[in-house]
């Protein structure tokens, strides 16, 4: 039995908890008048809302950072991308699209049987880590990426062409971009 994601993760500082764009994360549900209790809400379930901007959250996690927002240049997305390809190989499995921006990455992969989809955009993840430190040096925060990405487990072929097509194609401004069927010369396909 074969499952296909779509795994995203942003660069460190590049999206942080309060954002006003909205985000998904582990938020205290306490409001004035409510009582003590520690009710926490995550958002990262299919079917659940986005939280709102909360700009004393955004700023307390902006307090917290251990160096700038990483921010990548074309060839940090197309060393990143690179490794993503090997990692996929290296691993067996499908990697059907990525795309790397200034500010993120969105991968479809296909994998075998049913592993804990963490574990598989901390490999994504990881290896990037270590060809972009041994390339560039490590970043000041000590990691290019945020802790965690958000992982979606499409259901159905028709939802792996949509993901697909979200990726290769609905992202603005993309470093580097790469899918098989992307000749190896196409520039949208970053060179990989």
């Amino acid at each position: 039995m074969n499952r296909t994601w779509l795994l995203t993760n942003t660069c460190y500082g590049q999206w942080l908890p309060g954002d006003a764009r909205g985000f998904v994360g582990h938020v205290r549900e306490h409001r004035p008048g409510d009582d003590d209790g520690d009710l926490r809400v995550t958002h990262n379930t299919l079917g659940t809302g986005y939280d709102a901007g909360i700009p004393h959250l955004e700023a307390a996690a902006r307090s917290r950072m251990h160096g700038p927002p990483v921010t990548l240049t074309r060839d940090q997305a197309a060393a990143v991308l690179t490794q993503f390809r090997e990692t996929a190989r290296f691993r067996n499995w499908s990697l059907l699209a990525a795309s790397v921006l200034f500010n993120h990455f969105h991968l479809v992969v296909e994998v075998s049987g049913d592993p804990e989809p963490g574990k598989i955009l901390g490999d994504f993840k990881s290896w990037g880590t270590r060809a972009l430190s041994q390339k560039y040096g490590e970043p000041a925060s000590k990691t290019w990426w945020t802790e965690r990405g958000s992982k979606r487990k499409l259901p159905d072929e028709a939802a792996v062409r949509a993901a697909v097509r979200y990726v290769l194609f609905k992202q603005p401004n993309p470093l580097a971009v790469w899918a098989p069927d992307l000749a190896s010369g196409d520039p949208a396909s970053g060179g990989a």
